[in-house]
């Protein structure tokens, strides 16, 4: 993060009290602002780079779960717009994932750079009011117990000292923040030597998604729905540093071993390598400051869930951050952000990694292995379905107290209420109560932070649903006075 923003950009006062500094402006960011400013938290944006959105981005796939949190935001439909869909995901030739299957709204995989999120989610967060600074580096942070100061450098080398209630680092895997709040990010380097290209192909594949892996090549090619595919590969005989130089015949030469064909491969616009790592931070949560997307945890790329956890993550925190601001947020509210976010980073560092190792496996027993997953993943119906629901985000349920209804910590499925669907009403920002029609909540002045609606059939369960999609609290035969008691408990 160098530098600073065109005087139009620029924060209107470094010290503003309630306020939130994000530093990072991609997807994680990007999301976690446009949240906090539809709440009317005062948020500021910093970002090092000159402007936050590049078309030379690496990822392109949008699960189904991030799908539902982008409906919940009226992004969801605009955004598949920029791209295609795939109903079914290959793996080791064997595997075979049906997407279809999935009971969410979006059962598939949607192609679209990542580039086409920022973008949305950008001008949705402006829209709503958050403040971007750009080339603007973190170079120093101190907290206390009413805020948080931030030291930032602009392009013109004068640091300035920003202060904020809460700043959330979603600066990525070098992140500043995580190094001013000393927190170590453990792991290991799962594959040395990756290449990324951007090119324009002469033929089409057959599909959005085209991946194969023979001998020691890897390749994989996903069309961008504009002529553009993302090429993305490996030569396990060839690892190299991130910085040795790069060709479009040495990507060629990797896809045409792995994929039987380079399809007429041209005109490369970005040409780049990489190492890919598996770390994760012991804590998401300092004092005031938080960690978010690849600053708090990275993966492998194998199963595209990176960029999809981290956008849960700012779904987790932003209302979470708004609450405390607004200070109606119940005791240990924030830490719930850490005891929810962490073991789902900690779950996707071990799936995307087996995935990633069963694919690279040359010997005989790992191979062996890998064809018996295959083959019960396959036949077994109920390891299929938990392999679909961890894959696309929708089968993660958040702690909950023992004793209480099975549909709470569970993200709320869609459905029909009598003010249209469930993730509709969503778009408010604020908790949804949804009851039969007989029951009411009680007269306390929550119009700020909650939305009624009731089902449209005759269930009895009553759901307070919070605007991350998640249930909080749910009862299979509920009383006014339980409705009550449970918003007291959520929502004050």
């Amino acid at each position: 993060m160098n530098g600073t923003a065109a005087p139009a950009e620029t924060p209107g006062a470094p010290r503003t009290p309630g306020s939130v500094i994000v530093v990072g402006s991609g997807p994680t960011g990007l999301l976690l602002a446009g949240d906090l400013a539809h709440a009317g938290v005062p948020v500021t944006v910093l970002e090092r780079r000159p402007h936050g959105i590049s078309n030379l981005s690496r990822a392109f796939g949008v699960h189904a779960r991030t799908l539902e949190q982008l409906d919940a935001r009226g992004l969801a439909d605009p955004l598949i717009a920029t791209g295609g869909t795939l109903t079914e995901l290959r793996l080791f030739r064997r595997l075979s994932l049906d997407l279809s299957t999935l009971p969410s709204r979006f059962p598939y995989l949607l192609i679209t750079p990542q580039y086409e999120v920022e973008r949305l989610l950008e001008r949705r967060a402006r829209e709503h009011g958050a403040r971007f600074a750009y080339e603007s580096e973190v170079v120093g942070l101190r907290q206390d117990g009413t805020g948080v100061d931030v030291d930032v450098r602009g392009a013109d080398g004068a640091v300035v000292t920003h202060r904020a209630a809460y700043v959330v680092g979603a600066d990525g895997h070098r992140s500043a923040v995580r190094a001013a709040i000393g927190l170590p990010f453990p792991g290991v380097s799962v594959i040395k030597s990756l290449f990324l290209a951007d090119v324009r192909l002469a033929e089409r594949p057959e599909s959005v998604l085209t991946v194969n892996g023979a001998g020691d090549a890897f390749a994989m090619i996903a069309s961008f729905g504009d002529g553009w595919y993302r090429v993305m590969g490996w030569n396990r005989r060839h690892e190299v540093p991130d910085d040795a130089p790069l060709d479009l015949d040495e990507v060629r030469d990797v896809t045409r071993r792995a994929l039987g064909s380079d399809y007429g491969m041209h005109d490369a616009r970005w040409l780049s390598r990489f190492h890919s790592d598996e770390r994760q931070v012991p804590r998401y949560r300092v004092g005031r400051v938080f960690l978010a997307g690849d600053a708090a945890h990275v993966h492998s790329p194998a199963g595209g869930q990176g960029m999809n956890t981290g956008l849960q993550d700012a779904a987790n925190l932003g209302w979470k951050l708004a609450a405390a601001v607004h200070g109606w947020a119940p005791e240990g509210l924030l830490d719930t952000y850490q005891s929810e976010r962490h073991p789902v980073g900690k779950a996707v560092l071990r799936s995307s990694g087996g995935l990633v190792r069963l694919a690279r496996a040359q010997n005989p027993v790992l191979r062996a292995a890998r064809a018996l997953v295959s083959a019960f993943v396959n036949a077994a119906r109920p390891a299929r379905s938990k392999a679909l629901a961890q894959i696309s985000g929708i089968g993660y349920r958040y702690p909950a107290p023992s004793g209480v209804h099975p549909l709470t910590g569970r993200r709320a499925p869609d459905a029909r209420l009598t003010t249209g669907r469930l993730y509709e009403a969503l778009r408010t920002g604020r908790f949804l109560l949804i009851t039969p029609e007989p029951h009411e909540p009680g007269p306390a002045p929550r119009a700020d932070r909650l939305t009624v609606s009731h089902w449209t059939d005759a269930r009895s369960t009553a759901l307070l649903v919070r605007p991350d999609g998640y249930v909080a609290w749910a009862a299979g035969s509920a009383t006014p006075a339980r409705i009550e008691a449970a918003l007291r408990a959520h929502i004050g």
